[in-house]
């Protein structure tokens, strides 16, 4: 992955970087709206739409099945008619599922066919912001911007909880669904004007498909993904099975998400200053991720603490960089190429936690630990199978 093996960047019109990478931020923010939303909420809709927390999980599983579904339909249609339109589209549809949950979700069937609905704006908004960062911010900042993006889907968690006390437990959760409605409708005017990709690359990018490299890639990510979004799953729970009050718990989880933010945006900018080895590095990102998921089947407030920073902090740090180096490798194609890999994210976010889940409930939260880390081990051996076949399509 070295500079000389990077094509061109086809020129296309400029847009200013700091607005491009605004607008990818705030549609990346309103497409994962809802799922957060229904997350930071559960309670009080589980009181009223009769669900459990298996309810929950089961709901935010269909979420990512539908977005893994989602996403290569999706890299697609950015490529064809371009991430401005599409980005637009997303928001729409997310800030129309979000007041559809408002106003006619009355009971839990309902609730999981529209949060479904609200999983394709997931993947048309994701995929849209990786094109335009890819079209309009420069090479040397890239990876920053990437970084900065996937920031944005843990930090949205701030949102779905300022919610709680702010609208939900004043004014009903189905107020907070209008509230964030209303913010994701805002988002609009910070997406760009743009025009669609001419039709001489558009034909470039479709010869540009899928390969065996990104599959590859796409199967590690699902495994490191199963394995990480246990820690924002699971960790609270196991940590109060472990002895922990429930406050002290909820704070654990806090600096797994606060350590997860500042990760992302710090490898982002690390990678930077790197000329290739991006996916060698999260290979090794998710080897000391592994290390901190095998400490939370650890007994003390010790290991707990360092996993959760481990486990969060590297093993969960590594979106951004990923669809940063698959850019950088297809920059004729970057909807479509990271639209493999994003449905690798996407199918472990919905199969980790259920297998995760049920293995906990069989044998306990510390096997289900030592498994994930095994499950991220396999997938940093995969990653570097991957960036060896990626290199090697890359000079040929």
């Amino acid at each position: 992955m070295t500079p000389t093996a990077l094509s061109p960047m086809p020129s296309r019109p400029a847009l200013r970087p700091l607005r491009a990478s605004v607008g990818a931020v705030a549609t990346t923010v309103a497409s994962v709206l809802p799922v957060f939303l229904v997350g930071g909420l559960a309670v009080q809709m589980g009181d009223d739409l009769g669900f459990s927390p298996a309810g929950l999980g089961l709901a935010v599983s269909v979420y990512f099945g539908v977005s893994a579904l989602a996403s290569l339909p999706s890299g697609r249609l950015v490529e064809r008619v371009g991430p401005v339109v599409v980005a637009r589209v997303a928001t729409g549809l997310a800030a129309g599922c979000l007041l559809a949950i408002a106003g006619l979700a009355r009971s839990y069937p309902v609730l999981v066919a529209l949060l479904a609905l609200s999983a394709t704006a997931n993947a048309l908004g994701q995929l849209a912001s990786n094109a335009a960062l890819a079209r309009h911010v420069p090479a040397r900042r890239q990876g920053l911007s990437f970084g900065v993006k996937q920031a944005a889907v843990p930090a949205s968690t701030l949102l779905a909880g300022a919610a709680v006390p702010a609208v939900a437990l004043t004014a009903g959760w189905r107020w907070a669904f209008v509230a964030a409605a209303v913010a994701a409708l805002a988002a609009l005017p910070a997406v760009p004007p743009g025009t669609a990709a001419p039709a001489r690359e558009r034909a470039a990018e479709r010869r540009g498909g899928a390969t065996v490299a990104l599959v590859v890639v796409g199967v590690a990510a699902t495994l490191a993904a199963g394995a990480a979004n246990a820690l924002g799953t699971f960790v609270v729970d196991s940590s109060v099975h472990r002895g922990l009050a429930p406050g002290p718990a909820g704070l654990v989880l806090t600096l797994g998400g606060a350590v997860c933010v500042a990760a992302r945006v710090g490898v982002g900018w690390l990678a930077d200053r790197q000329a290739g080895g991006h996916v060698a590095l999260i290979a090794a990102m998710l080897v000391v991720g592994a290390v901190g998921l095998g400490l939370l089947a650890v007994s003390g407030p010790g290991p707990l603490t360092v996993g959760v920073v481990l486990g969060f902090g590297l093993g969960w740090a590594w979106p951004g960089l990923l669809n940063f180096a698959v850019v950088r490798l297809h920059p004729q194609a970057p909807a479509a190429a990271t639209s493999i890999t994003q449905t690798g994210v996407y199918a472990g976010g919905c199969a980790g936690p259920l297998g995760l889940g049920a293995l906990a409930g069989a044998y306990g939260y510390p096997a289900m630990w030592l498994t994930a880390a095994v499950a991220m081990v396999v997938a940093a051996v995969l990653m570097l199978t991957g960036s060896r076949l990626l290199t090697r399509s890359a000079t040929g």
